[in-house]
């Protein structure tokens, strides 16, 4: 990808992982690795064999627990000896209204999550990593999942899948939170990068103006939302239906949830009010 930096893509395509899971290697000699995805034990022979002769993996990182980028991780452990480094296990990172909600089991989500997840090593946000020629540092950028870190090489950043090129992000409450989503995206435009490598799909330059891009996106789905309860109370189900009307059947549980994500968010910000309470089948009307 540069000088010091390797990419290993997984054989997991589809649509919500585009060509699969991006797999970095950074560094020479002593190096970490970004990611090591899904538990595909072909992939984890593809990135031992991109290592040089006479390299050693020092770090393995995981920016979420997602079951396409964290799952490889005790696989490579296994292989390699190093330890898994990580901001906590799944539900680590959830904001207060999250386990609120998620207590009452009426929130569905879920999807694609590693429960099992469980790294040998927590990182902080704000924490230095460093290894033999690299330096890392974590930034803590919960919206898609609430354990989600981005790492900060220079003056680019590892992004998973909080900033993509390709697609926005799925949202799925109580993992996923549209509130940290605008802040983590706040945090990382302050940072003023030069480019972003992300989960999946190509390196993303022009920083700025994509993170603009991603807000506005959300901002817009949030207007959309609002303008089609003027005409009373909905329901998720009814307003997905109401707003993707162009995307393929296989999308439209993802749909879903993202138009679940902006509900409650406006619920928290009062925008909307909830009948009887925050839920699935809940009718979602303006206050």
């Amino acid at each position: 990808m540069e000088p010091g930096l390797r990419r290993i893509v997984a054989p997991n395509p589809s649509p919500m992982t585009l060509n699969g899971t991006c797999t970095y290697i950074l560094g020479t000699g002593s190096v970490a690795v970004i990611d090591p995805g899904p538990a595909d034990r072909g992939h984890i022979g593809a990135i031992l064999a991109a290592l040089a002769p006479g390299e050693r993996i020092s770090h393995i990182l995981v920016t979420h627990a997602h079951l396409d980028h964290s799952p490889g991780a005790p696989l490579l452990a296994e292989a390699c000896g190093a330890k898994v480094h990580a901001f906590g296990p799944a539900s680590a990172g959830r904001s207060p209204i999250m386990e609120r909600l998620a207590a009452t089991g009426l929130m569905g989500g879920g999807e694609g999550v590693d429960r099992a997840f469980a790294p040998d090593i927590l990182i902080a946000d704000g924490e230095e990593i460093i290894g033999g020629d690299w330096s890392l540092r974590a930034l803590h950028t919960p919206g898609h999942f609430c354990n989600h870190l981005s790492f900060i090489w220079g003056d680019a950043i590892f992004t998973g899948d909080h900033v993509m090129g390709w697609s926005s992000t799925l949202i799925s409450p109580p993992d996923g939170d549209l509130g940290d989503y605008f802040r983590s995206l706040d945090k990382l435009a302050q940072i003023g990068a030069r480019t972003f490598y992300p989960g999946h799909g190509a390196a993303v330059t022009g920083t700025a103006a994509r993170i603009a891009e991603l807000a506005a996106h959300r901002r817009e789905r949030t207007a959309q939302i609002a303008a089609h309860l003027v005409a009373g109370a909905a329901t998720v189900a009814q307003l997905t239906e109401l707003i993707y009307q162009e995307i393929p059947a296989a999308l439209m549980p993802a749909a879903s949830r993202n138009v679940f994500a902006h509900l409650v968010e406006m619920t928290a910000t009062n925008q909307v009010a909830a009948v009887p309470e925050i839920r699935l089948d809940a009718a979602f009307s303006l206050t």
